[in-house]
């Protein structure tokens, strides 16, 4: 008796642990993507973006250099819900609101002191090899931005 609900027991936290994880395997952009500058307009000019599964959600990190030439850093952990979260090292926002629209797609709305600023649009090509990103709205120096940005899967 002992035996068969320990056996349960394992089996049932296996299926919960493989199906998170497949759920969050689902999530196409995961992975590390570098800009290509010749593609894209506007932005960086330099720039690479990690998407990684944590226990937490999936984390974003991103390593580039600005138009200043200014190196920078940033990042955020989102279940991508759709709900706030910090965001690190963002001249133009402190809030992140990731929403996954389907497995290659997603929207986030950036927000910078309670107010929306940029929303950028998120999306993997289906060979999977191409992640585009298309930002509109106001920079923190009050600039409109308008913003595509080509990146390669590495």
């Amino acid at each position: 008796m002992r035996k068969n609900l320990l056996m349960v027991s394992l089996a049932a936290c296996c299926a919960v642990i493989l199906s998170a994880s497949a759920a969050l395997a689902a999530d196409n952009w995961l992975g590390t993507w570098k800009l290509n500058a010749a593609k894209s307009k506007g932005g960086p000019k330099v720039q690479m973006l990690k998407f990684e599964a944590t226990k937490d959600g999936i984390k974003l990190t991103s390593d580039g250099v600005n138009s200043d030439g200014k190196a920078t850093h940033g990042w955020y952990v989102s279940k991508f819900d759709g709900k706030d979260v910090p965001w690190e090292g963002n001249p133009d926002a402190d809030m992140a609101s990731p929403k996954k629209i389907d497995d290659n797609n997603y929207e986030n709305t950036w927000k910078k002191g309670g107010k929306v600023s940029i929303v950028a649009k998120v999306g993997v090509s289906k060979d999977g090899k191409t992640l585009t990103v298309t930002q509109t709205g106001t920079d923190s120096k009050g600039q409109p931005v308008d913003i595509l940005s080509v990146y390669e899967r590495q």
